[in-house]
């Protein structure tokens, strides 16, 4: 019989409500982040960890101390070589977490609370995974998948060579790889997949925490993998008398708003609602990023604001203004229904592979990682001549933002001149020296980040790369977004230095698969001849105009001590500067609700004696406190549940499920008072029923004491 290797999958919500984006203003959430974890080893030999994270990308100070606790628990069992911790781009996550100024700017720099629940919701995945590992089997599956993304740069990317452009047909990767993972004695268990899309189905002016497209998709299919719906799982479990709607209407009378009132924290009942009583594993799906650098979900295209038209190809302005060009998704103007819209259809294209998944991996479990100093790699430019990468910098074509989020002021893409004014502004910063000025060419420095050392470092350029093998797929673990013809260029150099160095152990059946944004993070990479075009992602490109070559270079050597089985210089360590950070979010000083009003009373009740059905939408808001006196990580903020026989509310719908948003916000910025609305989109797997929406929160009080509350609206009838 043959011997499985052990393999877990572990999904470890939440993160779920972290901190506020930016300030202290507003905050909510809709879909919940969270952590999906896979370890696969051999028996007695090498393992892998791969985390999933629904946040906008790795960090690599998150990186070093979830390592540290990591070695503190399991000695060297798992380590920098072994783990890759991935973001997916998602531009609604938690904001404050990683270690260098330019990327803290806009979360009034480091925000303890959401780096600390980062780090340790990673940890107490991991650990998990680790605990449950069990005999299996892992199959691979590709497929391709049209309209889930446009190339939102496209002059740029028609600056490729025509001869390379036409090897493929489109100007995106329409490409989806997928893992699928069966427990020997449980059958399917879960499933990992790599796309390349934008988590930007949300604009700009969204403030709920989501998981964006990805984070919707991997809970559309957590959920299609249990068969049954929430509702109809409750109803096997409390079969419930089917009465008529008269009959609901007056159960539903009798249930007005609870008010507000002390309780304990909301763990118990999300966990007991989501986990269940099973011993049984729960399956985990995870949509991954990977080369989405170029690519955006809203495949509408560009659209000028003021006048409906497109937007200008080669700037992406209306007339001559960046600020009015916004790219539009499938469900425009309604960006949740871009984002539901994008997340089923990678969720679609996810079932199919899954169902259809029959080629087992087979093969060896290995790694290599190493850490390279990006500012400063050598490398042969294919002939005598000798060129380098250079000091992080970006361009003004970087201020203008992309269509996905556009800029302000007078910035465009496309822009490899500047202006006197703005360089003059930039020069308060810092001047480049010439020397980095021509290294950087033909790239205009607006703001030279890798040689801006205070109050601390700026950028990164001591950074990660790693390839992670099981069987026939390799997974290459870049800290960085690849636009999509870097991507390509890069897999095909690594895929034909595994086959060639490999002697017959690789083929042309070796998966080769990129994971963006993966334990560091270093804004893009585009092709050479891209970056001559200077859009958004050329501008953004930090080390120069060779940062693509570089990686190939040293991406190629790591690919040849993998197929060879060679160690690898380890390289310059990064540097921890958690002691370093500056962190100006206001504290909560105090919660306060009006004279004779309780937290969790209701404010704005749903409708008395109301009925709704399928797609409607019900609200309510209640009185309630800053959600960072509690981040309910295991537990939740808002839910809906449904009354089992007179007197019994069963929870069906929470802060993890995409129909459910939890909207918290301030009358004014300085106000002690806030307020939570609660709404509900009720899907069509929703049961006739009696229902509520309920509230849970913490509040503070003058001397700094935390209490926890509950609240619930009037009853009301889905017929």
């Amino acid at each position: 019989m043959k011997k499985r290797a052990p393999m877990s999958l572990r999904l470890h919500v939440d993160v779920l409500n972290v901190t506020p984006i930016s300030q202290d203003c507003c905050w909510s959430s809709f879909q919940a982040a969270g952590f999906r974890t896979f370890i696969v080893a051999e028996p007695g030999g090498n393992r892998v960890v791969f985390v999933n994270l629904d946040a906008c990308m790795a960090s690599q100070l998150v990186t070093i101390k979830v390592l540290e606790r990591l070695k503190s628990r399991y000695g060297d069992l798992y380590g920098e070589q072994n783990v890759a911790i991935s973001g997916i781009h998602t531009h609604s996550g938690p904001g404050g977490y990683l270690q260098y100024v330019v990327y803290i700017v806009t979360s009034l720099g480091f925000v303890p609370q959401s780096f600390d629940v980062i780090v340790d919701g990673i940890e107490q995945s991991i650990i998990q995974a680790h605990e449950n590992l069990h005999p299996g089997t892992i199959f691979v599956n590709t497929g391709e998948l049209l309209d889930a993304g446009i190339n939102r740069s496209p002059s740029a990317y028609l600056n490729n060579p025509a001869e390379e452009r036409s090897e493929y047909r489109y100007n995106v990767d329409t490409n989806m790889t997928l893992l699928k993972f069966v427990d020997d004695d449980w059958g399917p268990v879960g499933s990992f997949n790599w796309f390349a899309t934008h988590g930007t189905s949300m604009g700009r002016t969204n403030s709920l925490i989501s998981g964006d497209n990805k984070g919707a998709a991997a809970r559309f299919m957590e959920d299609w993998a249990k068969q049954k719906s929430i509702a109809e799982q409750i109803d096997s479990t409390y079969p419930r008398r089917r009465i008529s709607e008269h009959e609901l209407r007056q159960l539903a009378s009798s249930f007005e708003a609870s008010g507000g009132s002390q309780s304990t924290k909301s763990f118990s009942i999300r966990n007991s609602f989501r986990q269940g009583n099973t011993s049984q594993p729960k399956f985990v799906s995870a949509f991954c990023q990977t080369n989405c650098g170029d690519v955006s979900p809203n495949v509408l295209g560009a659209f000028c604001i003021d006048t409906g038209l497109p937007c200008d190809f080669n700037q992406s302005t209306c007339n001559g203004k960046n600020e009015l060009c916004y790219g539009r998704g499938p469900g425009y103007p309604d960006e949740f229904e871009s984002t539901r819209i994008i997340a089923e259809k990678q969720f679609n294209k996810a079932v199919d592979l899954f169902s259809a998944a029959t080629e087992e991996l087979k093969g060896k479990v290995d790694y290599r990682h190493t850490y390279i100093d990006m500012s400063s790699i050598t490398l042969s430019n294919g002939g005598p001549e000798v060129v380098r990468t250079c000091p992080a910098a970006m361009g003004f074509a970087f201020a203008a933002g992309t269509t996905d989020g556009p800029g302000a002021f007078d910035f465009k893409q496309g822009d490899n001149k500047g202006n006197a004014f703005w360089k003059l502004v930039s020069s308060f910063l810092k001047t480049p020296g010439q020397e980095q000025v021509n290294c950087h060419k033909p790239k205009p420095i607006l703001i030279d980040t890798g040689e801006m050392t205070q109050p601390y470092a700026w950028a990164p350029s001591i950074l990660p790369i790693q390839i992670i093998r099981i069987g026939q797929i390799v997974i290459l673990c870049v800290p960085g977004e690849f636009t999509t013809m870097a991507g390509r260029r890069l897999r095909d150099a690594v895929k034909k230095v595994l086959i060639k160095a490999g002697h017959g152990e690789f083929d042309d059946n070796v998966h080769v698969v990129i994971a963006g944004l993966t334990n560091s993070y270093s804004q893009y990479v585009t092709t050479f001849e891209e970056y001559q075009i200077q859009r958004y992602e050329g501008a953004s490109t930090l080390y120069g105009p060779h940062t693509l070559s570089a990686y190939i270079q040293e991406f190629s050597e790591l690919a040849s001590a993998l197929a060879t089985g060679q160690n690898i210089p380890a390289g310059p360590q990064p540097p921890d500067l958690l002691n370093k950070q500056i962190s100006l979010l206001p504290p909560v000083v105090i919660d306060s609700t009006p004279n004779g009003v309780n937290f969790g009373d209701v404010s704005t009740d749903v409708p008395q004696n109301s009925t709704f059905k399928h797609g409607e939408m019900v609200s309510a808001t209640f009185w309630s406190a800053c959600p960072r006196n509690d981040l309910m990580t295991g537990g939740t903020f808002s839910l809906v549940e449904i009354l089992h026989g007179e007197s019994t509310w069963l929870p069906v719908y929470d802060d993890d499920d995409f129909c459910l948003r939890f909207i918290w916000s301030r009358p004014y910025n300085l106000s002690s008072q806030s307020y939570a609305k609660i709404e509900w989109r009720i899907p069509q797997t929703a049961v006739p029923g009696v229902y509520r929406l309920r509230h849970f929160g913490a509040s503070k009080n003058v001397s700094g004491l935390i209490s926890h509350f509950a609240g619930a609206s009037r009853a009301f009838v889905l017929a």
